[in-house]
C-alpha cells in the first residue's frame, strides 16, 4: 500500500494497482484495496475500506466509515434500457456494510434520478438494489436480496435470502420478509410478509421484542393488525375503529398511516 495525497486525493491508503481517477475526491483515512477501479464523479469520505476489484463510478457518493468488501460494483448505468446516460446519481450514507458481489445502480431520469442508501446498513453478498431505490437506515438485506427500480425500504426492515421484490413496492419499518418470497405488493410496516406471491402472517414480534418495543406497544400493533387484516372490515372502516379508540399507539398510527398513502402497486393483506 502507498500513501497519496494529491489534488482532491486527501492522505489516503491507496494501493498501486488501483485505479483512482485524479477527479475523484478520496477522504483522510480510507482505505483503496488492490485493483480498485473509481471514477472521475466519485466522492469518498473519510475512514472508508473499499475492497479489492471493486468498482465505483458515475455521479456516486459515499459518506464515512463504510465497508465494502471486493468485487462490489457501485454507480454503473441502470438496467433500464430507456437509459441514455443521463447524469444520475448514487448516494450512500455511513457505516454500511456492503459485501461481496452487491450491485447497486444509479438512477434515471424517469424516476427520480438518485438511488439512496441512508446509514447502518447491512447489505449481504450478491445482493441488488436497482435504480431510484431509496434504502433507509439499519436495514438488512440478506444473500441474493434483489430489489427492481423505484423500491422504498424504511428503517430496520429485514429482506431474507433470494426474495424478489417488484418495482415501486413499499416495505415498512420493521418488516421482516421471508426467504425465497415474491414482493410484488407493498409490506406494511412491523409485519411478517413471506410466500411465492406474499401474504401477511402476522406482526413481526420476536423482531419488535429485540428493538426493544414495550409490551403494550405489541399488544396494540398485535390489535391493529387483527382488525386491518382479519376483521372481514373494508380498510376504512378498520381505520375509522382502529382511530375511534381512545389513544392508538404512536406504532399504530405509523400503520394506518402507511395504509393510507399512495401506492402504485397495493397493499399486501
Amino acid at each position: 500500500m502507498s500513501y497519496q495525497q494529491e489534488g482532491k486525493i486527501k492522505v489516503s491508503q491507496i494501493h498501486p494497482t488501483a485505479v483512482v481517477h485524479r477527479g475523484a475526491e478520496i477522504g483522510e483515512g480510507t482505505i483503496i484495496e488492490p485493483y480498485v477501479i473509481i471514477g472521475p464523479e466519485v466522492k469518498i469520505g473519510k475512514g472508508n475500506r473499499i475492497g479489492a476489484h471493486t468498482v465505483i463510478e458515475g455521479r456516486t457518493t459515499i459518506g464515512e466509515g463504510n465497508t465494502i468488501f471486493p468485487f462490489v460494483s457501485i454507480g454503473l448505468p441502470p438496467q433500464d434500457i430507456s437509459y441514455r446516460d443521463e447524469p444520475t446519481e448514487v448516494v450512500i450514507g455511513n457505516r454500511n456494510i456492503i459485501r461481496e458481489g452487491v450491485t447497486i445502480h444509479r438512477g434515471t431520469i424517469r424516476g427520480t434520478g438518485l438511488t439512496k442508501i441512508g446509514d447502518d446498513n447491512y447489505l449481504m453478498a450478491y445482493s441488488h438494489v436497482a435504480h431510484d431505490c431509496v434504502i433507509g437506515n439499519h436495514v438488512i438485506l440478506a444473500n441474493c436480496a434483489s430489489l427492481a427500480g423505484h423500491v422504498i425500504i424504511s428503517d430496520y426492515a429485514v429482506i431474507g435470502g433470494l426474495v424478489g421484490v417488484h418495482q415501486f413496492v413499499r416495505i415498512g419499518k420493521y418488516a421482516f420478509i421471508g426467504g425465497l418470497s415474491g414482493i410484488s405488493m407493498d409490506i406494511p410496516p412491523f409485519m411478517i410478509a413471506a410466500g411465492d406471491r406474499a401474504k401477511l402472517y402476522g406482526p413481526n414480534i420476536v423482531g419488535l421484542r429485540r428493538a426493544g418495543f414495550s409490551p403494550e406497544t405489541i399488544m396494540s400493533i398485535k390489535r391493529a393488525y387483527k382488525i386491518l387484516f382479519r376483521s372481514g372490515l373494508t380498510l376504512q372502516k378498520a381505520i375509522n375503529k382502529l382511530r375511534g379508540e381512545k389513544v392508538p399507539s404512536r406504532e399504530v398510527e405509523e400503520l394506518i398511516e402507511f395504509m393510507e398513502a399512495p401506492s402504485k402497486r397495493g397493499v399486501t393483506r
